[in-house]
């Protein structure tokens, strides 16, 4: 026997490997709802805090937001070389922006009231500095993210 001779795993039952996947088809798995969160208590109708309406996103949805957010450094000494830097902050509200269902942030008559153009540039106008931040870490819960907004930060300082 050499190195790359290996006793083979008897075959399954086919209906049990069925049985097995059947947990994964997209009808069985159970769907992300939406969250509402108030993010302002100083917006309110009649007198009560509106909420927020926030969504999960999916990975491909976050790989083109993070691909978007990431910017090639040179290497210092090193001609043609470059090295990826995502632009954490960026990332974050971009993040924050596509997972607002409620408010419309792609509304323009919203933007131009505050006097920006962009979804994630509105969010910054609406809130203010801890709301921002509370909403941030709000957002990466409801996308099931283990690691905080502060811990992500950190790493991409490292």
């Amino acid at each position: 026997m050499n190195g790359r001779d290996t006793c083979p795993e008897p075959p399954q039952n086919i209906s049990q490997r069925a049985k097995n996947l059947a947990a994964f088809l997209a009808q069985n798995v159970q769907k992300t709802e939406n969250v509402k969160y108030v993010a302002s208590k100083r917006i309110t109708e009649n007198g009560t805090p509106v909420e927020w309406e926030i969504r999960a996103i999916s990975p491909g949805k976050d790989d083109a937001l993070k691909k978007a957010c990431t910017k090639q450094i040179p290497v210092s000494g090193k001609k043609n070389s470059f090295t990826p830097e995502l632009d954490m902050y960026l990332y974050l509200g971009k993040l924050a922006a596509a997972c607002t269902v409620y408010p419309d942030l792609a509304d323009a008559e919203l933007q131009n009231s505050y006097g920006v153009m962009g979804e994630d540039e509105l969010l910054k106008e609406i809130l203010n500095i801890g709301e921002y931040n509370n909403y941030l870490t709000k957002v990466q819960e409801v996308n099931d993210f283990e690691t905080t907004r502060d811990e992500l930060v950190e790493d991409a300082k490292s």
